[in-house]
């Protein structure tokens, strides 16, 4: 009988730690908040890396679209025109940034060549050089002016996406006020 009476104790016990309501809450926050708290960082960093798409976009488009405005580009404008792109991209970090404007003429059958390239923190395209143009662009004899930036993405966090991501976005304008925009080295 004196055995019995420990067992009796232990089994009280267990039916009052079963039916016990006191720490679940703890224990199944303790179990979500990992997941949660990526959850969060990731949505952050996803944002973020959104907006750096956005912004990018938007630089590739307003240096086509300034470039686009001129009959003749001269050294000076031409830096003004590529600075531009640091102002759009702003408050981000314009370090590594790209931006490389050309003008790109087709020949009678559509071929695409580069007519002329500037580039900041980059290397401009080679005059003639062969370029594939979008399918609805490929029309005989005209003039396009093609803008193109990469920006070297780093999630401010790093913890759900890691290193460098690099955006590129790229836009054609046609030169508003002539068929072609002349580029002088003055």
């Amino acid at each position: 009988m004196a055995t019995t009476r420990p067992l009796l104790e232990l089994r009280s016990h267990l039916r009052g730690f079963v039916g016990g309501r006191d720490g679940v809450s703890a224990v199944e926050f303790a179990i979500v908040l990992p997941f949660m708290v990526t959850l969060y960082i990731g949505a952050t960093e996803l944002g973020s890396g959104m907006e750096a798409q956005y912004k990018t976009t938007l630089a590739a488009r307003t240096v086509t679209d300034l470039a686009s405005q001129y009959t003749t580009i001269d050294n000076a404008t031409m830096s003004s025109i590529l600075g531009a792109a640091s102002a759009v991209i702003s408050p981000y970090s314009t370090s590594g940034v790209t931006v490389t404007v050309s003008e790109v003429s087709t020949d009678a059958n559509g071929n695409a060549t580069i007519t002329w390239s500037d580039s900041l923190n980059g290397t401009a395209r080679t005059v003639g050089q062969s370029v594939t143009l979008p399918s609805d662009l490929q029309t005989a004899n005209i003039s396009l002016i093609w803008g193109e930036v990469t920006y070297p993405y780093q999630p401010q966090i790093g913890y759900v996406i890691t290193g460098t991501i690099n955006i590129y976005e790229s836009s054609y304008f046609y030169p508003r006020m002539v068929g072609s925009v002349t580029r002088s080295n003055s």
